[in-house]
Formats: structure tokens, C-alpha cells, sequence
């Protein structure tokens, strides 16, 4: 018989519901064992998160210099102006109606009354480096290498990015589930799990809506250059939305993708550009849900936040998801050590942002993914006959 395989979104529902369960039954002997676990894990997080600024920024740098044309640069900013315009939009909306759904301080209020299980015992894991001396470098080394005639340095810099996504793809997806289900049993055991639930369905369902919003807005903008129904366009290109959906990858999407953006009109040579290009850079949806799920993570634990702090958080969320791990929940994990520099999340925190995001993560990669066929309908205007 074949073996029954669950996927990751699976695991990690299997893990939210185990461990809740666990909180109500387990004993505290055998609940810090699961704790220590965590400790662990947590201090090994840390160590990585910023060897995976430097391993996946600066080859994606090195092959963007490598390949510099106005093609290119075009295209490059398009997608992060996208990008960035949806992270600021999904501050605005969030700032707004967060507020009425989400009781502030609610969080803070049941951690301070609850009694937290300490670990065993704990493992120091200090990072090599801090994130912005990372992203420094990450830059320093991709701008050098794509000066650089050497192709040795060039495999360097492409096998280290294999060896971070083995250690993604190897040891930290496997073991997030065990990781989420640890933090939702201390949350249970220490009385903080409803609070959390709470958060978490206040703040799907206007995620959601503004996926839709934000490709339909490109599509009109598109619209304006291309001279075509924004709304046929966007049909057109659902094959690849539903595509997205199903694989949860922009990468194993690039086909379906290529083929509807070319039956909308583009350019077969300008779409053989613009769609494997943007399947890296452009993240607007996943940066409409890390932006929306961290201000209503801030909101419920009483953190204070403004229109600066977020405008500088997505700003250096778009650069730090460029070329984001092809698993997943990839960008997620790219955007850990900068949601701890400028937000300043806990390692709960950023438990309860991996299970928010990846619950979601098939929906910002199918935003992702068809959002490129507008950027594609753009830059056709410009480039077809180059």
C-alpha cells in the first residue's frame, strides 16, 4: 500500500490541534520535555536566519547583475514598488479594522496571568551575525560577484544557497510541526490558547479580501498599459491562480503561468523574462500576509506600532524575500530575523507567524503568481519589439 503523505499545511493543523489537546492533559514533567525541545530549536532558528539573508540575497543579486539590461531594472522595480504598495496597503487596512476585531493587549493580558513551564535545560546558539550586518554582506558579496569574472566565486556563492535550502527543506520544515505543536502546548498549559485562536480567525477572512483587491487593482493598472479588459485579463490568467494553489510554488507554476500570460497578448520573449523573474522577486501577497498577520499579532500583545515602523519593515521585507526558498513557507522564514530586529517578536511570536502564514501560504503564492501577469502586460508595452 502506498504511504498516505500529508502535506505541510496538513502537519501543522494536525500540530495546532495535538498540542492544544495535549495542554489539558499532559503532565508538566512530559510538557517540558516538548519545551526544551523548542528552547533548542528556537536558539537553532536564530543561528540560521541569518545565514539565510546572505545564502539566498546575494546569488540572487550576483544573477540579476550578471543579466543587467533596462529589461531587467524595469521589471525589478515594478516588482518591489507591487510589493511594497501592497505591504503599505495591508498596514492601512489592518491599522483600520484591526483594532475593532482585536482586543488590544489581549495577549499580554493572559500571558501575564498565566504560569509558564520552564525547559531542562537550554543550548546558547549565537548567530554568526546580526540581520542588518547579513543583509550588508548578502549585498557586498552578490554586487562583487556579479563584477566578478570568477566562476568559482559564482559556485560558492550558488552552493551555499543549496546548503541553506537543504537545511530548510531538511531539518527546519520537518521539524516545524513538533516546533508548533510545543509552543500551542505551553500556550494551553499556561491558559493563553484562546486569546491566540481568537486572533486568528478575526484576521483570515480580511486577509483574504485584500488578496482579491490587490489583484484586481493590478490587473486595472495593467489595464492602463495594455489597453485591454483588466477583468478578462485576470480570467485568463486563473489557470495559473488555481495552479498556485493546488502546488503551493511559483517555481513548479512558471509553465501554466507562462502559457496564459502569453495567450493575454504578451510577447512570447518578454513573458520568457518576466514570468521565471517575478516567480523570485515579486511577493506581493506574500507580503500583504506577513505585514497583516504581524500588526494583529502587535495589536493583541499591547506592542506599540506607527506608520514609520512598518514603512521601514516593508521595505526591508522586500528585499529580504527576494529569491525566497522554493518551500513551503519559504518567505516566511526569510522574514523571521527581521520581524525580531524591527518588531521585535518573541520566539512565540514568530511560532504563531509561521502557522498564520503557512496557513495561508497556497493563497499568497496564487496572489503572487497571477499578480506577475500584470507586471508582464507592463513591461510588454515597452519591450515587445526589443
Amino acid at each position: 500500500m502506498s504511504k498516505l503523505k500529508i502535506g505541510l499545511l496538513g502537519r501543522i493543523i494536525i500540530a495546532i490541534a495535538l498540542g492544544i489537546g495535549a495542554g489539558y492533559v499532559f503532565p508538566a514533567w512530559l510538557s517540558r520535555i516538548f519545551i526544551t525541545f523548542n528552547s533548542i530549536f528556537s536558539e537553532f532558528l536564530g543561528f540560521t536566519i541569518p545565514l539565510l539573508i546572505v545564502g539566498f540575497v546575494a546569488p540572487a543579486i550576483a544573477d540579476i547583475g550578471k543579466k543587467a539590461s533596462k529589461m531587467l531594472i524595469a521589471t525589478a522595480a515594478i516588482a518591489y514598488v507591487a510589493t511594497i504598495a501592497s505591504g503599505l496597503l495591508s498596514y492601512a487596512t489592518g491599522a483600520s479594522i484591526f483594532p475593532s476585531l482585536i482586543n488590544p493587549g489581549s495577549l499580554t493580558a493572559e500571558i501575564n496571568q498565566a504560569t509558564t513551564l520552564a525547559p531542562y535545560f537550554t543550548v546558547s546558539i549565537p548567530p554568526l551575525m546580526n540581520v542588518m550586518t547579513a543583509l550588508v554582506l548578502a549585498f557586498v558579496i552578490g554586487l562583487g560577484t556579479a563584477q566578478l569574472s570568477s566562476q568559482a566565486m559564482r559556485n560558492v556563492v550558488t552552493d551555499f544557497r543549496d546548503i541553506i535550502n537543504l537545511v530548510i527543506a531538511k531539518v527546519i520544515i520537518p521539524l516545524l510541526p513538533l516546533y508548533i505543536f510545543g509552543i500551542f502546548l505551553n500556550m494551553t498549559t499556561s491558559g493563553q490558547v484562546g486569546g491566540v485562536l481568537m486572533t486568528f480567525i478575526s484576521i483570515i477572512a480580511v486577509i483574504f479580501g485584500l488578496h482579491i483587491f490587490v489583484l484586481v487593482f493590478q490587473y486595472c493598472v495593467a489595464a492602463i498599459f495594455a489597453k485591454k479588459n483588466p477583468f478578462k485579463m485576470l480570467a485568463t490568467m486563473m489557470p495559473a491562480y488555481f495552479t498556485a494553489l493546488g502546488t503551493q510554488s511559483s517555481a513548479a507554476t512558471i509553465p501554466v503561468s507562462l502559457r496564459q500570460t502569453v495567450k493575454m497578448g504578451v510577447k512570447s520573449n518578454v513573458a520568457g523574462f518576466v514570468i521565471p523573474l517575478c516567480a523570485t522577486i515579486h511577493m506581493s501577497g506574500s507580503t500583504l500576509k506577513i505585514v497583516a498577520c504581524a500588526l494583529a499579532l502587535m495589536i493583541a500583545n499591547g506592542i506599540p506600532y506607527d506608520f514609520t515602523l512598518f514603512t521601514g519593515f516593508i521595505c526591508m521585507l522586500g528585499i529580504t524575500m527576494v529569491a525566497a526558498p522554493g518551500v513551503p513557507g519559504g518567505a516566511i522564514m526569510a522574514s523571521m530575523g527581521i520581524l525580531t530586529s524591527i518588531l521585535g517578536f518573541s520566539e512565540a511570536d514568530n511560532a504563531l507567524m509561521i502557522a498564520l502564514y503557512i496557513a495561508m501560504d497556497s493563497f499568497g503564492t496564487a496572489c503572487n503568481v497571477t499578480g506577475d501577469g500584470a507586471i508582464a502586460q507592463i513591461i510588454n508595452r515597452y519591450f515587445a519589439k526589443e
